[in-house]
């Protein structure tokens, strides 16, 4: 009975680490549409995939969903927590294509097919300001300089350095984030670091210390590996068609600008300040925040991104123009909502939350997020009737007036008098919405990236020496 037991654990724990095993003899693109699966092994990250408090997001994961989509399968998608645990997954026939989400190394890589390229990031040496800032190779020389182990980093510095026979002082930091290499260096861990300008711009606001000294190289271009066997070529025509739909339709462009645009205009100034006082203000109105937001089913992020933009969480606050309180209500909307007292953060965080859903709810219907919640941003700055009148001229222009992407460019025309006088409400600071949004967006995503990085998944437990023979190698005819 104990070995007919241990036989069963045993072809259990093969499945489980076999996941895409047990298919028919066929081509990659064959065994995914039979299995109704495409499984993707990526790195847990705010540049790749994470899971927020509304499931799986990031760029690698919205792509990949994108794909799974168009071959009308599920999506799984799996962490790695090292370079050399993605490629073994694909080596183990474990996962269908490995989104890295920046170059590895050709040591790792050289023995797996590649996609089209779908993305192209630069590498960069960043440096703590205040330090030392390196413009070229040479002034790397009596510097330590960090890499991601198991990244195309390490060999791109050495075949520089050789290049133009340069000394560079370099190691390789078992890491699989960008976070920990940008944490060292803000740390003075070490003196510099090369990371991707795309992790670097989703990131840097949790270290506002950290600059960009200079660009490494060229841009380089982003891909996914697949395994060489078997035949791959259906499954890359498919990712190019894929890829294709996506450029031309503007949603590659649209998912960029979502994952990584919200760091745009954004001062290093605000970020380091915006930082501080999220340690030192924050926590006292935490837990009010949550419990509004929840009330009113808002992303708790964004409610505490909006009284910062407002008031720096500050209660008492008051403007020039008589608006109060930590949500800045003028005494009429205050009465409208029901706000007896503006100064109280409870009241005033309720009415905020009430107005953004009023005004979100009187857009047009065939405004999808994420631009519902950022023209109705816009809207609870500048006010409806501008926001309208942005929207009108969007369309005028040949535009989308959907889309904040389009709309936000032409927001700022609301201040010359050759486009506001064509429309309806007239003049505005048509800017100062768009500063507005994409300070909010920035804090809302510090907020979160902070909670991802505070509760990042730990690499799992070698469990090996502790399980049974049958399960470290031992012949299931040996039971």
């Amino acid at each position: 009975m104990l070995r007919l037991s241990k036989a069963i654990i045993a072809i259990v724990a093969v499945l489980a680490l076999n996941p895409i095993s047990g298919c028919s003899q066929g081509d990659s693109l064959e065994q995914i549409s039979e299995r109704g699966e495409l499984v993707v092994v990526s790195r847990n990250g705010p540049a790749t995939f994470f899971r927020d408090r509304n499931g799986y997001t990031g760029f690698e994961h919205l792509l990949a969903r994108r794909l799974a989509d168009h071959l009308g399968v599920e999506l799984k998608m799996v962490s790695a927590f090292s370079f050399d645990a993605l490629t073994e997954r694909l080596e183990r026939s474990e996962a269908d294509i490995a989104a890295p989400g920046l170059l590895l190394a050709s040591s790792l890589a050289q023995s797996f097919v590649q996609s089209p390229a779908y993305s192209f990031t630069t590498p960069q040496v960043v440096y703590r300001a205040g330090d030392f800032r390196p413009r070229k190779l040479a002034d790397l020389q009596q510097l330590q300089v960090v890499v991601m182990e198991g990244s195309h980093h390490g060999e791109l510095l050495q075949q520089l350095a050789q290049a133009q026979q340069q000394q560079i002082n370099w190691k390789s930091v078992e890491a699989v984030d960008g976070l920990d290499l940008l944490a060292m260096v803000e740390a003075g861990e070490a003196d510099l670091a090369v990371v991707d300008s795309h992790e670097f711009q989703v990131q840097q606001s949790l270290v506002p210390q950290v600059r960009v000294a200079f660009s490494l190289a060229d841009p380089n271009p982003l891909y996914w590996l697949l395994p060489s066997e078997p035949d791959q070529s259906r499954l890359i025509a498919e990712i190019e068609v894929m890829l294709a739909e996506l450029d031309a339709g503007g949603e590659m462009a649209r998912m960029r600008e979502h994952q990584f645009g919200h760091t745009d205009g954004v001062s290093r100034i605000g970020s380091y300040t915006f930082s501080r006082n999220m340690r030192r203000k924050l926590p006292k109105y935490q837990q009010l925040i949550e419990q509004v937001a929840g009330e009113y089913q808002m992303d708790p992020h964004l409610l505490a991104a909006i009284a910062y933009q407002e008031s720096h969480w500050n209660p008492r606050a008051r403007s020039p123009t008589g608006v109060r309180g930590m949500m800045m209500l003028t005494q009429a909307t205050a009465r409208e909502l029901g706000v007896d007292n503006r100064l109280d953060p409870e009241q005033s965080l309720r009415g905020g939350a009430r107005y953004f859903k009023n005004i979100k709810r009187r857009l047009p219907g065939d405004i999808y997020e994420p631009d519902r919640t950022w023209l109705a941003l816009a809207a609870y700055n500048v006010g409806m009737g501008h926001l309208e009148d942005a929207r009108v001229l969007t369309q005028r222009q040949g535009g989308d007036p959907h889309l904040w992407t389009d709309i936000r460019q032409r927001l700022p025309l609301l201040q010359q008098s050759k486009y506001y006088k064509t429309l309806r409400y007239g003049y505005a600071r048509g800017s100062e919405p768009v500063t507005y949004v994409q300070n909010i967006r920035h804090y809302q995503n510090i907020l979160k990236w902070q909670g991802i990085a505070n509760d990042r998944p730990l690499p799992p437990i070698e469990v090996e020496p502790l399980l049974p023979d049958v399960l470290t190698g031992t012949s299931l005819n040996a039971l």
